[in-house]
């Protein structure tokens, strides 16, 4: 029998003389919400061990939740152990075993969508200023991260240096360190757990030539002192990259695929 999944939202609250605390709605990420449920219903035997879990559309509907949400807390529950991803198969409840201690609450993790959403939008307008003011020094350095992300394979830790590098050194051409800073510490967040087990599934050398050369038009729009074109590069290659990562894991992408060669 498909349980039932409650989830409350800020809308379904019913304004009146008890008042919801603010930290109850904003304490906890959506994701991780999520996450608390299906949790609960695994241990509640509503989905015994090796069984398989609902889809992600599936979810997604039930939820009334994004598919990027569904996805972020099947992560988060796989890094702590819980249920286990075969890609083009679905997502299965793990033994109990396998399971280690959950996120404490007092620890934020971001979610890599969120992440890349708050990227998107910061960086886009980082790149437009860096067409406006980027001097021939500053030119040379994202240059110079790019050849050096050209040379090396992917996945791997020098691509991701470089990778570093290249948005390091367009923050670093309006002049303020605060924004290099922040830009790096975004970056950085590639490394939190859930970030990384999402990318073990869909990075790959195709995916990073592709980024690549993402990276190549965002240098020659700052390069051509075009803004529009440099903050539309950037805003395209982290929207681009939210897209590679919100690919199917599950059964259903198969499915799909079938139907589309049996039609063709």
């Amino acid at each position: 029998m498909m349980a039932t999944i409650q989830f409350q939202t800020r809308d379904s609250i019913c304004p009146g003389k008890h008042k919801v605390p603010l930290e109850a709605v904003e304490a906890r990420r959506l994701y991780r919400q999520v996450a608390d449920q299906l949790r609960a219903l695994i241990d509640s035997g509503e989905y015994a061990v090796g069984s398989r879990l609902p889809t992600e559309r599936d979810l997604a509907e039930q939820l009334k939740v994004s598919r990027p949400t569904v996805r972020e807390a099947l992560i988060a529950l796989e890094v702590e152990g819980r249920v286990r991803i075969r890609v083009g198969s679905g997502i299965y409840v793990s033994e109990q075993a396998a399971v280690t201690t959950p996120w404490p609450t007092s620890v934020t993790i971001e979610g890599p969508f969120e992440l890349l959403r708050a990227r998107e939008f910061m960086e886009g307008a980082i790149a437009e200023q860096a067409a406006r003011v980027a001097t021939a020094a500053d030119l040379e350095r994202i240059e110079a991260a790019l050849a050096a992300m050209a040379s090396v394979p992917h996945p791997g830790e020098a691509s991701m240096v470089h990778d570093r590098a290249f948005h390091i050194a367009i923050a670093g051409s309006l002049g303020n360190a605060v924004l290099v800073r922040v830009v790096g510490e975004l970056f950085d967040q590639r490394l939190n757990p859930y970030f990384a087990k999402l990318a073990h599934y869909f990075e790959n050398p195709e995916t990073w030539q592709t980024a690549l050369a993402e990276h190549q038009a965002i240098r020659a729009a700052i390069a051509a002192r075009d803004p529009d074109a440099a903050g539309a590069a950037m805003r395209k290659h982290l929207a681009r990259s939210q897209e590679r990562f919100a690919q199917n894991f599950g059964a259903e992408a198969n499915a799909v695929l079938r139907g589309s060669i049996s039609s063709g």
